[in-house]
């Protein structure tokens, strides 16, 4: 786990760096399809929920409530509307970026009726997950979530790893239970693709030509924004690493543009992990298209004054970041971490690929 210490404000991580938002959103991060995901929310706490009564049905950021079209209309008994949570003294917030048929990362955090952040190692929780249009009544799978931090002592996540059958409109009952207080239920409903957007686990890893030490005269400044770059991460391409069939971990991080404080905690997990995984190439690709201006890093805006991802975002279909991909020797994705992830799992998914 990483220290709060670890992770430094944004607009002092690079001197003369402006702070950015992509499209009046913060972090992550929307890349491609603005408001495809709530992981922003999860981690800007930029919902308004406002005070409500103990078992009420609140308004919860989703994809329905955040601007996007969702063909979840119908109603189901027992369950609220889309963009609607059933609660007591929490509100679930829906982190994952997309969920899909089959194996999922299922990502969410808790916070309370004030919109503050609650999720934390002593709240036990466990996701019951609903085909609503098969069964409304009866769970289809029943799963722990385990916690991880994202940012030490601040905000943290829990995850579960879930089998989606099927596409269409689902639900979760998120139970909690502390000790010394009485278990409390909560339910929200989110719609599963039949496809993705993001490159799934077990397809094949787009071959893509990304920035390396060679392409800027061996100045890592002019690749990197992170305070303490690893030269390492910028010495294979992807390209490269694919072609000479190595196993290699890709993380799609920016450390002074992103708006919370997580791009940094997850790149230093990874150069931690990294000193211990020999055997194992890993890369590190800034995710927007930068230029060297006034002795540091800015960002190439587009005409709307957005943020431009580089190709290989496009390649890999990302919708936010940060974002990990660990790759075989085969160019086969074997691992894909949104957002956040534990040290737990980022050794095994290398463990499986070395």
């Amino acid at each position: 786990m990483l220290a709060e210490g670890r992770c430094p404000e944004p607009a002092a991580a690079h001197p003369g760096v402006r702070r950015y938002t992509r499209r009046g959103m913060t972090f992550p991060h929307f890349i491609g399809r603005p408001a495809a995901s709530v992981a922003a929310v999860a981690f800007a706490s930029v919902v308004a929920v406002g005070a409500c009564s103990a078992g009420a049905t609140v308004a919860t950021p989703t994809t329905a409530s955040m601007g996007v079209a969702s063909p979840a209309t119908a109603a189901f008994d027992g369950w609220p509307l889309p963009g609607q949570a059933s609660t007591t003294s929490f509100i679930p917030v829906l982190a994952s970026a997309e969920n899909v048929v089959g194996r999922s990362r299922f990502l969410l955090t808790l916070v309370d009726r004030e919109n503050r952040p609650i999720a934390s190692p002593d709240r036990k929780v466990t996701l019951k997950m609903f085909d609503l249009a098969k069964d409304p009544a009866n769970p289809a799978q029943t799963v722990p979530a385990d916690f991880l931090w994202a940012i030490e002592g601040e905000r943290g996540f829990y995850v579960a790893y879930v089998d989606f059958p099927q596409a269409g409109e689902w639900g979760v009952e998120v139970d909690v239970a502390q000790q010394g207080a009485a278990p409390e239920a909560a339910r929200v409903r989110f719609d599963v693709q039949e496809k993705g957007t993001t490159v799934q686990v077990g397809a094949r890893a787009p071959s893509v030509k990304t920035p390396t030490l060679p392409d800027v005269g061996g100045d890592v400044r002019k690749l990197s924004t992170d305070q303490h770059p690893d030269d390492s991460l910028y010495t294979t391409s992807v390209k490269d690493a694919i072609d000479r069939h190595e196993p290699f971990v890709l993380v799609f991080a920016t450390p002074a543009f992103c708006q919370s404080r997580v791009c940094g905690p997850t790149l230093e997990l990874v150069k931690e992990v990294k000193a211990s995984e020999p055997g194992v190439t890993f890369i590190n690709v800034e995710p927007y298209q930068l230029a060297w201006k006034d002795g540091s890093l800015q960002p190439v805006l587009d005409a709307n004054g957005q943020l431009t991802p580089v190709p290989s975002v496009e390649a890999y279909g990302l919708l936010v970041e940060p974002w990990i991909f660990v790759v075989d020797r085969d160019g086969i994705v074997r691992g894909s971490f949104e957002a956040v992830v534990s040290e737990k799992e980022l050794r095994d998914a290398i463990a499986a690929v070395k």
